[in-house]
């Protein structure tokens, strides 16, 4: 089945001409027709539209195309729906950007077409990626592929779930605060978070501007590497974007990781941690140090404040950047007796629960008397987060930590208690309040029921590269990535 393959398995073929990417498509298209009523990955996606891009990357093909210089080329990419892509609906997930299309790629967008892939499908999400269940969804919640009474994570968790159930071959994300790490563990893919900085956030839209960054889901490390190699590099229509080399991240796997240097935080092993979660991880530590990494136990003494540091911060930045959707330029409308009315019948309809408690949290952490309690206060102690780990990256070459303090958690189970909900992110948080880069990889399975498990690897500003070695090395002497999950 050729929507199984991995990006590097299915470029081979093209080029070599043993299938068309018309055919690859089809076959993406006839499995989300198959299984996504059951999965609800996809908010939408326009079957004509992809065949047709896919029809003209054949004829690229055929005209001797490079796939080195397009090493996407006739490769199916959905993307999650908070990434701007010309012509099509941009919703994140809300109703109150409702029949809005629109008018422009994002960069990351851009870079994918230039790069010769084919982007089809906007991905189901939890509401301006608030969320790490996709329950809060103002469409519907996205279930999971190897359990499909059970959530996907979130906030992209319909990214996740679409590459876990080969619906796509590759998917796009944003991550906040772990929404694409948490979901790609608990749905047994690959999930990158690069360095903040690292990729260009032009067309994504703003949740907490100075956390927010857009990453892929794959199959394989090598698949999350040559997507990286695309995505990546500075944008002069991003003022955060930095003028960082791109390396090639492809060529930087085929390394060993002999007297690399792992870092064990000890704040990360809490009493919260799942006893079969801790199993994986410290198998999965076991067979690292066989490949010969070298284990050191490390401390990030500030741990403990980055979920308050990150829920003061986040919906701060929120707050701010969602003021514009007030029914007047775009989206969802609402009348009233006046420009106030207005504002508050479009916003009160247009926003779900989730959306409102961060909104209502971040406008009170910034008001008058409070922005110093608690705003101020929170950016130094994320200088504080931030120098923990720039003084453990003196000592180690990367950070090993559950991906997820459990595995994928039953649809509803969580929803009416948003603090039990927050601690799905315990682990992922810290590196979007120091801006670090963060891979999550698969690395074995609960028993009853079987449910993927994930292993973190945190690396220093703009160390990709190394990450992207050890999680390399890893999947190459494990099987794990190669489970797909029983949708008949």
């Amino acid at each position: 089945m050729l929507n199984q393959l991995t990006i590097s398995e299915l470029t081979a073929r093209l080029a070599t001409r043993q299938c068309s990417a018309r055919e690859a498509m089809q076959a993406c298209l006839e499995r989300v027709a198959r299984v996504d009523g059951r999965v609800k990955a996809f908010l939408s996606y326009d079957a004509a539209d992809a065949l047709a891009r896919a029809e003209a990357a054949d004829k690229a093909i055929a005209a001797g195309a490079n796939f080195k210089q397009r090493p996407l080329l006739g490769v199916p990419i959905a993307v999650k729906d908070v990434l701007c892509v010309k012509n099509h609906p941009c919703n994140c997930g809300s109703k109150i950007l409702d029949k809005f299309i629109s008018p422009y790629d994002a960069t990351v967008i851009e870079r994918l077409k230039a790069a010769g892939a084919i982007v089809f499908g906007r991905l189901n999400m939890d509401e301006f990626a608030m969320g790490s269940s996709t329950e809060n969804s103002a469409f519907f919640t996205t279930l999971n592929p190897w359990d499909t009474t059970r959530i996907p994570g979130g906030s992209s968790g319909g990214s996740a779930a679409a590459v876990a159930a080969d619906e796509a071959i590759a998917t796009l994300g944003s991550d906040t605060g772990g929404s694409i790490r948490q979901p790609a563990a608990l749905c047994g893919v690959v999930g990158l978070k690069p360095t903040y900085g690292r990729v260009s956030r032009y067309g994504l839209v703003a949740f907490a501007s100075s956390l927010d960054q857009v990453g892929p889901f794959t199959k394989d490390v090598r698949d999350a590497a040559t997507m990286l190699g695309v995505i990546s590099g500075l944008d002069p229509r991003d003022s955060t974007s930095v003028p960082e080399p791109v390396p090639n991240y492809a060529a930087a796997l085929n390394g060993g990781i002999k007297g690399v240097k792992l870092g064990l935080p000890r704040e990360y092993m809490i009493g919260g941690l799942d006893a079969e979660v801790k199993l994986a991880v410290d198998s999965a530590v076991q067979q690292l140090q066989k490949l010969g990494a070298q284990l050191m136990e490390i401390s990030l003494p500030h741990t403990d404040y980055a979920g308050a540091t990150y829920y003061i911060i986040a919906p701060a930045e929120a707050s701010a950047n969602l003021a514009r959707f007030d029914g007047i330029r775009y989206g969802l409308r609402v009348d009233g007796a006046g420009p106030i009315e207005l504002y508050g019948n479009t916003r009160g309809a247009g926003f779900g629960a989730e959306v409102k408690r961060r909104i209502i949290l971040g406008t009170y952490v910034l008001s008058s008397g409070y922005y110093d309690a608690y705003y101020l206060r929170a950016q130094k102690v994320r200088t504080l987060i931030r120098q923990d780990f720039l003084k453990a990256f003196e000592k180690v070459d990367a950070i090993v930590t559950p991906t997820t303090p459990t595995a994928a958690f039953k649809a509803g189970e969580k929803s009416g208690d948003p603090l039990e909900m927050y601690l799905s992110d315990i682990f992922t948080v810290a590196a979007n309040v120091a801006g670090i880069c963060g891979i999550s990889v698969p690395c074995g399975f609960t028993r009853s029921p079987r449910l993927p498990i994930g292993l973190q690897l945190l690396g220093k500003p703009f160390g990709e590269e190394t990450i992207l070695q050890i999680a390399h090395a890893y999947e190459q002497n494990t099987g794990w990535h190669k489970e797909k999950p029983p949708l008949p």
